[in-house]
């Protein structure tokens, strides 16, 4: 694969503030290249929710945006404090959000189903108290 763009986005626990601005880079990056608005509405869907994710979830990590010629592949990695049940976090309406997320909208418990549905390809691993690295593959076509 040859890589076009290879762009790393530092995501901060709890600030809220600039919350979603990596997600927005991304779309726009996609739409500068020219990506079908079918596929970046699938990627930007899923960069938006797993930010949120590192916003509201984890101790802080970073999402890494790689677009090549055969597709784009998103990573998430987290620093804690890692999820000790994947299938019951897969599951639609569950969260563990804080109140804080919940009071300003945020953790309905639909992230990583989302996620999963919008991807080509979905990975999620987890270590409870070591962190979480999802990764998702999106093709250009």
């Amino acid at each position: 694969m040859s890589v076009i763009i290879h762009e790393v986005y530092p995501v901060e626990a709890g600030d809220y503030t600039r919350a979603g601005e990596a997600s927005a880079d991304i779309k726009r990056r996609l739409k500068q290249l020219g990506v079908s608005s079918n596929v970046m509405r699938k990627v930007a869907v899923a960069s938006y929710e797993v930010e949120l994710n590192l916003v509201i979830h984890s101790l802080g990590g970073k999402l890494t945006l790689e677009v090549g010629t055969d597709g784009i592949h998103l990573v998430s990695e987290d620093v804690g404090p890692g999820i000790p049940n994947i299938s019951l976090a897969m599951r639609e309406g569950w969260s563990t959000a804080s109140e804080e997320a919940r009071s300003l909208g945020f953790g309905a418990g639909m992230g990583l189903p989302n996620m999963k549905r919008n991807a080509d390809g979905f990975e999620i691993e987890s270590e409870v108290g070591r962190g979480t690295r999802i990764s998702m593959q999106f093709s250009l076509a």
